[in-house]
């Protein structure tokens, strides 16, 4: 009888023949692993591409999936801290790489001569990947790695820089131990004014921006360089100028604008007496569509490395309409009110300028302290309930509290903030208020008065050492709050705002450290703060 029985190989055959079957197994999987490249576990979607997104905690980190909705960007918002402030810096900070020696650009007959430090350091990634091409053996994926480098280079400049900025944050010294031609920070007035300082050169050293050429003016590509909204357009007109940061290939570029301006969209698309902002809506998404449809980066990052800018009150509101505008890019905002979502993590607060007549001549400086007979001045229309409560608590009823709606004709603006120690900074029906800047111009100790406020380039600048905060209940002790500050503190207080005014001088061509170098500045921060991949 034929009975079945179990087939046996030799054991020499047995051996051999698993090696057959493990080895092209083995093979194969590392050839997909390396033609699909690193993958993330958690990814975004957006459009048509996953993108990996890091926080390296330049900042206290946080989430992109966190920043959903208004609550939890409120809730990022109030637990803000600054970067250079000594006791969160050093804790949050991820070392990429080690910090190298760094030395300001040295100028020669009017020019910028920049170091090949960079270059240096690209080279040597470049031997790196090519390395780890010539390893894998194969042309293709040669190819991949070589695609995947240009943002790898990227992301290994940024490394470099948070290293050497976490470096000088270590120095607990009020005065910046780098070399510098123009100005040395120094002093209270900075959280850390040597890690801010080396920030700053890393920047003028790396940072390049790329702005997107699509749209036509005069809704992209302009804005209005006189009024309430002249930080906008100068800021635009600047960058569209391309004498600085400006880069006109996108694969070297850090950060992408989008250069729409709200304030020229209102007065163009908004018809008066409406109730509603769609049409203004609708060109921002319709504007980023096309943006993510022509180019890979807003897909790449979800628009995490992409900014606007934006000086009217509508501003935050219209980039509702692109949920990764409001939740993940970089909003540049005058409104910069955190129960509206502005969220200090990502968001960048813009000083808000009147410029009646489109420069600052006239404006800067003011007299000695011993000449200024005023204590507290205010002027300024009912615009909202914080300057309703002020024009109650104090119109008209304190001569050292001088408080007004309109300005008696015999009585100049100007002057008046000239005359006063401290300047009344009240919000409006939004956050922000020119008499901010209009205050530090005339050297004004600025007395902001606000709910949810963010002042302008808080993660470097101290406000606490140069300016005072009073709360909107304690409206009826403005005068109690101002007389118990002594003489000897409200001249070191008005030393300091002379000193921080430079960083919030609108100047025709931009110096270092003026109010352009410093927006540039906080983007770069905000930059610093994410990784990108691909």
């Amino acid at each position: 009888m034929w009975s079945f029985k179990k087939l046996q190989f030799p054991s020499f055959l047995s051996s051999n023949l698993a090696l057959l079957v493990f080895i092209p197994l083995v093979l194969f999987s590392i050839i997909a692993c390396t033609l699909i490249g690193p993958q993330s576990s958690s990814s975004f979607v957006s459009f048509s591409s996953s993108w990996k997104w890091k926080s390296v905690g330049i900042f206290n980190s946080y989430s992109l999936r966190s920043l959903s909705s208004y609550e939890e960007l409120h809730e990022a918002s109030s637990s803000f801290t600054s970067p250079f402030n000594n006791n969160s810096f050093r804790e949050n900070l991820v070392v990429e790489e080690e910090s190298t020696p760094h030395q300001p650009p040295q100028k020669e007959g009017g020019e910028d001569i920049e170091r090949d430090e960079s270059k240096e350091g690209e080279e040597e990634i470049d031997k790196n990947i090519s390395n780890e091409g010539e390893e894998h053996g194969n042309n293709a994926t040669k190819g991949v790695l070589k695609m995947y480098s240009k943002l790898e280079r990227l992301e290994a400049i940024l490394a470099k820089s948070r290293s050497s900025i976490r470096e000088a944050a270590r120095n607990g010294s009020m005065i910046s131990n780098h070399h510098d031609p123009d100005y040395i920070p120094q002093g209270p007035m900075y959280h850390n004014a040597n890690a801010f300082h080396r920030s700053y050169l890393e920047m003028e050293k790396n940072f390049k921006v790329y702005v997107y050429e699509e749209g036509e003016p005069p809704i992209f590509h302009n804005g209005p360089c006189r009024s309430i909204y002249s930080t906008e357009g100068r800021f635009i007109h600047e960058m569209e100028r391309g004498s600085l940061y400006r880069t006109k290939n996108p694969d070297e570029a850090l950060v992408y604008f989008l250069p729409f301006s709200v304030v020229v969209m209102v007065q163009y698309l908004f018809v008066p007496g409406a109730h509603d902002m769609h049409a203004i809506g609708r060109t921002v998404a319709d504007y980023v569509k096309v943006i993510s449809e022509r180019h890979s980066f807003w897909n790449r990052s979800l628009g995490a490395d992409h900014f606007m800018l934006s000086c009217h009150d509508w501003g935050p509101h219209l980039t509702s309409y692109v949920p990764h505008l409001f939740n993940t890019s970089i909003r540049v905002l005058c409104n910069a009110n955190t129960s509206e979502g502005f969220n200090p993590l990502k968001d960048v607060s813009l000083p808000e300028i009147n410029l009646k007549t489109g420069d600052i001549k006239g404006l800067i400086g003011g007299p000695s302290p011993s000449r200024r007979s005023t204590l507290a001045f205010f002027a300024g229309g009912l615009h909202g309930n914080i300057r309703h409560h002020l024009l109650e608590q104090w119109k008209g009823k304190d001569e050292d509290v001088l408080v007004y709606d309109k300005l008696p004709r015999d009585k100049s603006y100007e002057t008046m903030l000239k005359n006063s120690r401290f300047c009344l900074c009240p919000s409006g029906y939004e956050v922000a208020s020119p008499r901010v800047v209009e205050a530090i111009y005339a050297e004004c100790i600025p007395v902001l008065i606000s709910d949810s406020y963010v002042p302008p380039f808080s993660d470097v600048l101290n406000w606490n050492a140069f300016s005072v905060t009073i709360a909107v209940k304690d409206t009826p002790n403005i005068k109690k709050i101002l007389m118990n500050i002594s003489q000897s503190q409200y001249l070191r207080m008005h030393r300091r705002v002379k000193q921080v005014q430079r960083h919030f001088v609108i100047n025709g061509s931009p110096k270092r450290f003026d109010l352009f170098h410093m927006i540039v500045h906080s983007i770069w921060l905000r930059r610093l703060n994410i990784r990108v991949q691909e």
